[in-house]
């Protein structure tokens, strides 16, 4: 089931994590920063070489190098890290308007610049309903993930997933209008069929499912979130909520 969302803010201490979802405590940080040396001139990264360099290292305990390795492999995934710096020495330049949030959760960091989520990219609109499907839950996240630099983009796959949610009801999945039509007919209500019509999901200005429209906006992706939450909370939710009453008063004779 649908629920309401509490997105990332700087002014609070608990909100969805923008890399997990979790409803969590979030620690902020402030940061600091040290000049990279004349030496080195420019940002490092550890490579291919290095983690192969680190797998072969012999003086390495096995633990020793299981830690590299992994901080290795969040480097080059390009997530950001908190390395906390054992050696003590002084710090002696602030950053202004650049901190840093930790999910209690999932220990991932979020950026923020001024009061502004930076990365990961920030998810909008609201949360997938529960109840959909896996592959259907992965693909509205995507959406709400590219809504704020695509909304067209967003809205394509919002529209797949419209598709890809009748054909799991058990409609053909080829043509929405007729699979709409016959989920009316099962009880969806027709207020969801008109609206989906005013967003050309069905209707004779239909877009194909997983098309760009040059007219989609953000107002039209964000209202297929809700649509699909809509169908899904009249079509799966409701029906799953009335059958676990109905089984917990019938008696185990009697259920099937």
């Amino acid at each position: 089931m649908s629920k309401a969302a509490t997105p990332p803010s700087i002014s609070v201490t608990a909100f969805d994590c923008p890399h997990c979802g979790a409803f969590t405590t979030q620690h902020w940080y402030k940061l600091y920063a040290n000049q990279i040396s004349e030496k080195e001139r420019v940002p490092s990264f550890p490579g291919a070489k290095t983690r192969d360099r680190i797998t072969k290292a012999k003086e390495l305990e096995a633990d020793q190098k299981e830690q590299f390795l992994l901080s290795i492999d969040k480097i080059m995934s390009g997530l950001v890290l908190l390395d906390r710096n054992q050696s003590g020495s002084y710090v002696y330049n602030n950053i202004s308007n650049l901190h840093l949030s930790e999910c209690y959760n999932c220990k991932k960091i979020a950026v923020w610049v001024h009061k502004n989520l930076t990365f990961p990219a920030q998810r909008v609109g609201v949360l997938p309903n529960t109840d959909l499907p896996d592959e259907l839950i992965a693909d509205f996240e995507e959406a709400r993930a590219i809504v704020g630099s695509s909304p067209r983009g967003a809205a394509a796959l919002m529209r797949l997933v419209v598709q890809k949610l009748c054909e799991h009801l058990g409609e053909k999945g080829k043509n929405i209008d007729d699979d709409i039509a016959s989920l009316v007919s099962k009880g969806l209500n027709p207020l969801v069929q008109r609206a989906l019509d005013v967003v050309r999901v069905i209707g004779n200005e239909a877009v194909h499912p997983g098309t760009i429209d040059l007219k989609d906006d953000r107002d039209t992706a964000l209202r297929l979130f809700g649509l699909v939450n809509a169908i899904a909370d009249q079509m799966i939710t409701h029906p799953k909520s009335v059958q676990e009453i109905m089984t917990s008063f019938l008696p185990k004779s009697w259920q099937p």
